[in-house]
């Protein structure tokens, strides 16, 4: 694996249910509609697998609505994780788009297991109309009730956002409606062509230019909200080269499946098929330690052809320093390989804002 790939995940995926109320138009989740749930064997697995070989690891509780597995399975799968989580070896975070309501009940369990929340809404309503749900009906209003009931409990929680064509103009406004919500951290995922949404409309490197010049703008002006690719940015820029260079390997990003199966590098490969590439699975947590599905990952295709991707990258790509390839995913859902370079996502959400900045501090930024 090395030098390309850590050896030790800081980040591993669990998906409770493939189950997701909602029909959001650019959604990447091809089996959404399926209710398909983890058992407390494969929790009890992962949990084991962590408890043998790693250091602390943030478990994102993600890859369908979490909360549409119910509160009682949803604690039934965090039990065999408490061990860790008291020991410090766990930290949990669970990513809802309010397809289940937040209810006192979630917030118990919320704050009993110290369970970080992340909320997916998009802006103000007029900005939010791909957040809907089966029946085509707006989900903005259950998404803010279930935001209120988080705010009356006390409970801290950070937003992700989808930015799409038609909001790239608006960077001034969502950020306007987050600080008004009252988070203190935003991160924004430019709208992408993955998984289910192979037909979407990808913004153009220009419209993402004119969003991340705004945000950076925004920015400046204020300091109360930290926005993921702003901080990643300059905290890139305030490292000597040695510290690049020793943060510079990808996290291998284990997914597992409601069924124990384990994806590497991209969360939106699961459930996504390709006779070419396996399914892109590398193993699965009741038949193999986590670990060892990690370490032999060099065996995969895809894995292979993603690192041999990355020492072209390194060298013919400016920007390559600072994203160190970015997203692998990407490279198969754009190009169907993961051979390729230079994606869309990467010129939208890498290239662009540094761009971005670049006008800004040389004096360019007017339009």
């Amino acid at each position: 694996m090395a030098p390309w790939l850590a050896e030790q995940p800081k980040t591993i995926v669990v998906q409770p249910t493939t189950l997701c109320p909602m029909d959001c138009t650019y959604c990447y989740l091809l089996e959404r509609h399926l209710k398909q749930e983890m058992t407390p064997q494969v929790a009890t697995a992962i949990a084991d697998g962590i408890a043998a070989s790693w250091e602390p690891v943030e478990v994102v509780w993600h890859g369908g609505e979490p909360l549409a597995v119910g509160l009682e399975r949803f604690v039934e799968l965090l039990q065999p994780f408490e061990p860790l989580r008291l020991a410090g070896r766990v930290r949990h975070k669970v990513q809802t788009g309010g397809g289940r309501p937040i209810t006192d009940a979630w917030c118990d369990v919320f704050e009993r297991c110290e369970i970080g929340v992340g909320v997916s809404i998009d802006g103000p309503r007029e900005l939010n109309h791909h957040r809907v749900d089966r029946g085509g009906r707006p989900m903005f209003d259950r998404t803010m009730a279930g935001i209120e009931t988080l705010k009356r409990r006390g409970i801290p929680f950070t937003v992700l956002a989808v930015v799409s064509q038609n909001s790239t103009g608006q960077a001034v406004q969502v950020l306007d409606f987050m600080r008004e919500l009252g988070t203190s951290w935003v991160g924004f995922n430019v709208e992408a062509k993955e998984g289910a949404n192979s037909d979407g409309q990808t913004p153009s490197i220009d419209h993402a230019r004119r969003f991340w010049r705004d945000t950076f703008e925004w920015c400046r002006r204020n300091t109360d909200v930290t926005v993921r690719e702003v901080s990643n940015l300059f905290g890139f820029l305030g490292l000597t080269q040695e510290q690049r260079d020793a943060d510079s390997r990808h996290d291998p990003i284990p997914t597992i499946a409601w069924n124990g199966d384990v994806v590497l590098l991209s969360p939106e490969l699961l459930g996504v098929r390709s006779t070419t590439y396996d399914d892109f699975i590398a193993g699965n947590v009741l038949q193999d330690g986590l670990s060892t599905i990690v370490q032999r990952a060099a065996e995969l295709l895809y894995v292979r052809e993603f690192t041999a991707a990355l020492a072209t990258c390194k060298q013919t790509c400016e920007f390559f320093s600072f994203c160190q390839g970015a997203h692998a995913g990407d490279r198969f859902f754009e190009h169907g390989t993961f051979a390729a370079t230079e994606t869309d996502h990467c010129r939208n959400t890498v290239q662009a804002p540094v761009l971005a900045l670049a006008e800004l501090l040389h004096g360019k930024g007017s339009r």
